[in-house]
């Protein structure tokens, strides 16, 4: 049935990718934004203040300008045993005028699950007056246990071992708009990794990998590195895309004067489309995809393209995060979005995604590996667009729950 749906998904995708926009905006103009009518709806913020009988005369400003905060606490229970606590703060701010501006977002969501693991992640993604300039940033540290199951695509569940390493992330691009809606500009990505090691000494990782850079028990992995990026999007609003496309090409290089431990070089495609069924309500069906291969044989192995280690990490619902690692990851996934209730607070997604990794021996692509999942959308506020998201997915083998503010993408 999971491999049904994969190969529906795979169908599907290349003719939506090129179908006519149902809402008839299909590229709009680069003065035009797609604004949404709010006053018809419910959000938690206002039920909590109605219900509390507080009234807010203004609304928080930065420089004259209205801010959008949701912020979520939450204990709970995961796959496996033990309980999590995951928080979740975004703020979106509109720096120009909204019709010829995006929203500008910032989100800080640290977690821990409470058995030695510890995130604390920062995202940026800012919009200058009328979408002059895109800045967007990822800084983040997290103390890791994880697993891992080797390179390729045939590693049963059982086969995993535990490594433990600290992380920390930098990475910033600065793009320019070169015409409406297309984006150029360089960056800079860091990936520092201490301490890399087994959680059992006699068990090393470069062994039990058969990989020999970045492997090397409790060693560092240093890949710092200059991208070169293209962008192309229509989507006003991160947080809960309206329709239109998202292009993003990034094209990373790694030299050893920039400290690197060795030369690598890595390719990252991302596309994404937006379709919408109505005008008045929330119809949308949302379709992904990315491509990402690193060059040469000299990636340090955490750094090579591996399932759920996506630039924000949302791929790969219901597969445990890093099981298929490879030189090469293919990614596709559809999940169609609709609202329970006619004033917008619920609403519902149903989601099916897939991925292939490249073999090591022959450097091609031999098993797929599908999930399907469901969840549910709790409007967060409504001037942002912001969803409380609980979603559960499913591989077969594994099973997995997902908390977070915004939509996986």
């Amino acid at each position: 049935m999971l491999k049904g749906l994969f190969i529906l998904c795979v169908c599907v995708l290349p003719c939506c990718l090129h179908a006519q926009n149902p809402t008839g905006m299909l590229s709009p103009p680069d003065s035009i934004m797609k604004n949404v009518d709010t006053s018809g709806q419910r959000d938690i913020i206002g039920i909590g203040l109605r219900l509390s009988h507080i009234h807010l005369k203004k609304p928080p400003q930065v420089r004259g300008r209205r801010v959008y905060y949701s912020f979520i606490p939450l204990s709970m229970t995961v796959p496996g045993g033990g309980a999590a606590l995951v928080t979740a703060t975004t703020a979106g701010i509109y720096l120009g005028d909204r019709k010829t501006t995006y929203l500008s977002t910032i989100t800080f969501s640290p977690s821990t699950n409470f058995r030695g693991q510890y995130n604390f992640p920062f995202h940026t993604n800012l919009w200058s007056k009328g979408n002059a300039w895109n800045y967007n940033g990822d800084t983040r540290f997290t103390i890791y246990p994880e697993y891992t199951w080797g390179l390729g695509g045939d590693k049963p569940e059982n086969s995993r071992i535990l490594i433990r390493y600290s992380y920390f992330r930098f990475y910033q691009n600065a793009l320019k708009r070169i015409k409406p809606f297309l984006f150029a500009g360089i960056g800079y990505n860091l990936d520092y990794r201490i301490n890399i090691r087994t959680d059992n000494d006699t068990i090393s990782l470069q062994r039990y990998s058969g990989y020999a850079y970045g492997t090397a028990n409790r060693s560092n992995s240093v890949s710092s590195g200059v991208t070169f990026n293209l962008l192309y999007d229509t989507r006003n609003n991160q947080l809960n895309p309206l329709p239109g496309y998202y292009w993003n090409v990034v094209y990373r290089v790694n030299p050893r004067f920039l400290g690197s431990n060795d030369f690598w070089s890595s390719l990252y495609l991302d596309f994404r489309k937006y379709i919408s069924f109505s005008k008045k309500e929330q119809n949308v069906l949302a379709l992904w995809s990315y491509f990402w291969t690193a060059f040469g044989d000299k990636a340090p192995y955490l750094d090579l393209p591996s399932i759920g280690w996506d630039a924000n990490q949302r791929s790969g619902r219901g597969i445990y995060t890093g099981h298929y690692t490879g030189q090469t990851l293919f990614y596709v996934e559809a999940e169609y979005r609709r609202q329970i209730t006619s004033d917008g607070l619920l609403g519902f997604v149903v989601f099916t995604n897939a991925n292939a990794v490249t073999e090591p021996a022959t450097n091609r692509f031999s098993y797929i590996h599908p999930a399907i999942g469901t969840g549910l959308r709790v409007k967060f506020n409504k001037h942002s667009g912001t969803n409380v998201t609980l979603d559960v997915a499913t591989s077969g083998s594994y099973t997995g729950f997902y908390l977070g503010l915004g939509e996986a993408f």
